[in-house]
């Protein structure tokens, strides 16, 4: 078996991780896979850059391989190529690069879309990889990910285990948790050294967006991710569909990436995350949380409505995160009174 992967990476004014994640993909072992860049409406020169690595103009520094050039030009395919010399292009190579550019910012959810859609109708593919632009993977990631997919037909989701890319032996991800009272993924292994402790094929509950893999067959029966989402939370809300219907998410504990931590949403050190975090949590306890959980959830979220804005906007000095917080919770309110 030879399963063909369309790996979608999203980028937002971040060419430079961008660069560096394309680079580490394509010395990776595995050859039967796609790149898709979708660019959700930077403002800075990312596109350009982007081009320019493809023609060999941009080299790569990292502290994780050193820099191929033997690979380049990489053949740049956007979707307004003209059909007839798509035609004549040899559409089967690795050594290209499809990319998308969004008028407008559609979040993580969306803008993963788009290029979901792109490779559905026109790549064919037996598998989708998200992969965020500011990660690099190891040159095994994606054989060692699919001998665990295909090991059992009921896998419908993969991930492997996540370090940090400034430590590059502390575990950030090895396996996902749901904490149902508090609405929270748990990384398994968070912030541990990696002893062999997580060597271990095992299921969980959710693979981090960081690193998705799914199989197409799993994303025609259950769709695409729900764009309400927007940004955090929707990978959970994705793999709970695919358990709905019998299909197992495992963790592939040697398909190995580096990630460098929050750089785009900034998590709830930035307002735009601490929207997001804290309106989702709603959304995504409306939709799978059962009477008991969401009763508790309700009682820790008023208790810490009187106090976490104010935390927050003290101890990361930004009095921004103050209102972002209750703009999350007014509009996750919403969420239980009507449809959103």
């Amino acid at each position: 078996m030879n399963p063909k992967v369309s790996i979608v990476i999203l980028n937002w004014n971040g060419w430079q991780d961008t660069i560096e994640c394309l680079e580490s993909i394509y010395q990776n072992n595995y050859h039967n896979y796609d790149v898709i860049v979708v660019d959700n409406a930077s403002t800075n020169d990312s596109l350009n850059k982007i081009k320019e690595y493809c023609n060999g103009e941009l080299k790569i520094e990292s502290p994780f391989f050193e820099y191929d050039n033997s690979n380049k030009p990489i053949l740049v395919l956007e979707p307004n190529v003209d059909i007839n010399t798509r035609n004549k292009i040899d559409l089967s190579s690795s050594r290209k690069l499809n990319l998308i550019k969004n008028d407008e910012n559609l979040g993580f959810a969306e803008g993963n879309n788009i290029g979901i859609r792109y490779a559905l109708e026109n790549l064919d593919p037996d598998y989708i990889l998200l992969l965020n632009n500011d990660t690099v993977v190891d040159k095994n990631f994606l054989i060692e990910m699919l001998k665990v997919s295909e090991s059992d037909d009921k896998i419908g989701i993969t991930g492997p285990k996540i370090y940090y890319y400034d430590e590059p032996n502390r575990i950030w991800f090895a396996r996902g948790k749901i904490s149902w009272k508090f609405c929270r993924g748990l990384n398994i292994g968070y912030n541990e050294i990696d002893n062999g402790q997580y060597n271990k094929i095992a299921e969980m509950e959710y693979a981090s967006g960081c690193a998705f893999l799914i199989k197409r067959e799993v994303i025609d029966k259950i769709g695409l991710i729900d764009k309400k989402f927007f940004l955090y939370f929707e990978e959970i809300d994705w793999t709970l569909d695919a358990s709905k219907i019998g299909y197992k998410s495992v963790f592939a504990p040697k398909g190995k990436i580096w990630h460098k931590i929050s750089k785009s949403g900034g998590g709830i050190k930035g307002k735009v995350g601490l929207y997001y975090i804290t309106r989702n949590r709603w959304l995504l306890m409306k939709r799978w949380a059962n009477k008991t959980n969401f009763v508790f959830f309700i009682m820790y979220q008023a208790v810490g409505a009187l106090v976490l804005p104010l935390f927050l906007s003290i101890y990361y000095r930004k009095t921004e995160l103050f209102m972002a917080y209750y703009k999350g919770l007014f509009n996750g309110i919403r969420t239980i009174l009507n449809d959103f």
